[in-house]
């Protein structure tokens, strides 16, 4: 799926999405990754939702980050909501959906110019 957004400067926008893989400013990059506005990391990132913990959130929670979308891999997946709870004590809001949805609505936000993240995970096997 190739996606796209007029006048990106310098931000992680998604250019394409295929099973396992997302393309970012010309790098193909594997899921298990979290991308900042202008910043990705792949350290410490769970490789898939039923490796989520609240510690997962930590490099979300020391930014001025306020919006997280998590992708979940090729189906959309639900952790404890006990996962979430470093998020929702911070304020933080968040998003559980499909890679694919989340990847289009991180390009949205980005689009918006809201402080916005995207956890990126690798389906569960």
């Amino acid at each position: 799926m190739k996606m796209s957004l007029d006048d990106a400067g310098d931000l992680n926008v998604i250019s394409s999405y295929e099973d396992g893989r997302v393309r970012i400013r010309g790098e193909l990059h594997e899921t298990g990754l979290l991308i900042l506005p202008r910043r990705i990391t792949k350290e410490s990132v769970p490789g898939n939702v039923g490796q989520l913990n609240p510690e997962s959130f930590q490099e979300v929670l020391e930014s001025a980050i306020t919006i997280l979308i998590i992708g979940t891999g090729e189906r959309q997946l639900f952790p404890s909501p006990a996962v979430f709870a470093p998020l929702m004590a911070a304020g933080v809001g968040y998003e559980v959906m499909d890679n694919r949805a989340a990847c289009r609505t991180f390009n949205i936000l980005l689009g918006e110019n809201r402080d916005a993240a995207l956890l990126l995970l690798a389906d569960e096997v």
